[in-house]
C-alpha cells in the first residue's frame, strides 16, 4: 500500500506482477485506505520496471507507515504476458501453464485472438502480429490452439483446441504490436493533435498537468501516444485538481509515467500533425477522363480541374498543388478550404504525379500536411 503523496506508476505495477507471477500489469487504481480497520505502508521507490522484486528497486527514504489517504490497487494479467516488447502494449504472447510461462505458436494464434489480448491489457486495436517478431522465449511452448470470437475479457476466456502439428518452428513464436490505449485526448484546439490535455482514469475524463521543468518531456509523450508527430509547443495553464504526471520523454504513453493526484498548472500541447492530410481529385466537365489499367487517363484537349480540399479545422490557409513532371507548383489561397487548378487542353507536359498541400499559420507557428500522390496519365494522338 502506498500514499497518495508520492508519483507512482506502471514500472512499479510490472515489478509488482513478476514478484507475484501474475503476468503484465492492466490497471492501476487509488481507494481508501481504512475500509477493514487494517493500515498500510508508505513505500517511496524508484523502478525500472525490470526488477525480480519490488525490494530491489531504489527505495528513497524509510518507508513508513500511513493510518489515512489512500491505497494503490494493482490488476495484473494473471495468466497471459507480452514479453520483450516495447511498453506495455507489445510483445511475445506468453501464457501460463502450471505455473511457468509457454510461449504461442503463431499457427495457433490469429487476430481474433490477438483483439482479445490487447482488449486484456487495456491497449487498442492489434497493429502487428507476426512469429518472431520479439524473439523465441526460453522455456516450453503453449500446446493449445486459441479460437477465441474477439468479443472475449480474457484470452483463457477463449475456447480452445488440440493442435494439429506438436512442433513450433523456430521464428514462429509470436509476437503481438496492439495500439496504445484511447485514454488520452486533447480538447479545445481544434484538432485531435492540440489542445489542452486529459486522461480518462476512473470513470472520468481528468485534466492532466506537469512541473515547468517536465512539461516538454510529457507533452512528447502525448504527442507520441496520440500518432500526432513531435512537439510544437506546450503552455501550462491555470492550476486545477487532476492528474500530475511526470515522465522522461521516451515512454509510449502516459501511463507508463509516474503519476499523482493534487493541485498543478494544467497542461495544453500542440503536435506537429494538427492538419488532417487534404484530398486531392480530379473533375472533368467535358468527359474526357477514363478508368485506364495504371489509373485515370485523359484524353488529349480536354479540360480538367484538380481540387485540392481541407476538413473544416482552421480559417484561412493556402494550398500548393506540386507536380513532379516539371517541377513545378501552383498556389491559391483555400476558399472554403478548398481550391481548384484548371488546366485547358490537356496535353502530354500535363502527365506526371500530383500533390496538394496545405499550408496555414495557427497558434503562431506554420504547420503543413500533403495529400497522397494523384496519377495522371495523358493519352490520345
Amino acid at each position: 500500500m502506498m500514499g497518495e503523496t508520492w508519483l507512482w506508476d506502471m514500472r512499479q505495477v510490472k515489478v509488482v506482477c513478476r514478484e507475484l507471477n501474475c503476468g503484465n500489469p492492466v490497471s492501476e487504481s487509488r481507494g481508501p485506505l481504512i475500509e477493514d480497520g487494517r493500515g498500510g505502508v508508505r513505500l517511496y521507490s524508484r523502478c525500472s520496471g525490470d526488477e525480480s522484486s519490488i525490494r530491489q528497486c531504489n527505495i528513497i527514504g524509510r518507508p513508513g507507515f500511513c493510518d489515512g489517504g489512500y491505497y494503490r490497487h494493482v490488476t495484473c494479467s494473471e495468466s497471459v504476458r507480452l514479453v520483450d516488447g516495447a511498453g506495455f502494449c507489445s510483445g511475445r504472447v506468453e501464457v501460463k501453464s502450471n505455473q511457468s510461462w509457454a510461449s504461442v505458436c503463431e499457427a495457433d494464434f490469429d487476430r481474433q485472438d490477438a483483439e482479445v489480448v490487447c482488449g486484456e491489457f487495456g491497449c487498442g486495436a492489434p497493429a502487428a502480429l507476426q512469429g518472431g517478431l520479439y524473439g523465441e522465449g526460453e522455456g516450453q511452448t503453449w500446446d493449445k490452439e486459441f479460437q477465441c470470437k474477439g468479443n472475449e475479457s480474457l484470452l483463457l476466456d477463449c475456447d480452445t483446441s488440440d493442435r494439429e502439428n506438436n512442433t513450433c518452428l523456430p521464428g514462429n513464436a509470436v509476437g503481438l504490436t496492439c495500439s496504445e490505449p484511447d485514454d488520452v485526448r486533447l480538447v479545445g484546439g481544434g484538432s485531435r493533435c492540440a489542445g489542452g490535455v486529459e486522461w480518462y482514469d476512473q470513470g472520468e475524463w481528468r485534466t492532466v498537468g506537469a512541473a515547468d521543468w517536465k512539461r516538454r518531456d510529457v507533452a512528447a509523450v502525448v504527442c507520441r501516444q496520440l500518432g500526432c508527430g513531435s512537439t510544437v509547443s506546450e503552455l501550462l495553464g491555470n492550476t486545477t485538481r487532476g492528474i500530475r504526471v511526470s515522465c522522461s520523454g521516451f515512454e509510449s504513453s502516459l501511463r507508463e509515467c509516474r503519476r499523482s493526484y493534487d493541485l498543478h498548472p494544467g497542461l495544453t500541447v500542440i503536435c506537429s500533425d494538427l492538419l488532417v492530410q487534404p484530398d486531392i481529385f480530379l473533375t472533368d466537365p467535358m468527359g474526357g477522363v477514363f478508368r485506364g489499367h495504371q489509373g485515370p487517363e485523359m484524353f488529349r484537349g480536354y479540360n480538367f480541374t484538380i481540387t485540392c480540399s481541407t476538413q473544416p479545422q482552421y480559417p484561412g490557409g493556402s494550398f500548393h498543388l506540386t507536380f513532379t513532371g516539371s517541377n513545378r507548383t501552383q498556389t491559391q489561397p483555400a476558399v472554403n478550404h478548398s481550391a481548384a487548378f484548371l488546366f485547358p487542353a490537356a496535353d502530354y507536359s500535363h502527365q506526371g504525379n500530383y500533390r496538394c498541400v496545405y499550408d496555414n499559420y495557427v497558434f503562431s507557428h506554420n504547420f503543413s500536411s500533403e495529400s497522397e500522390l494523384f496519377s495522371l496519365t495523358i493519352t490520345g494522338n
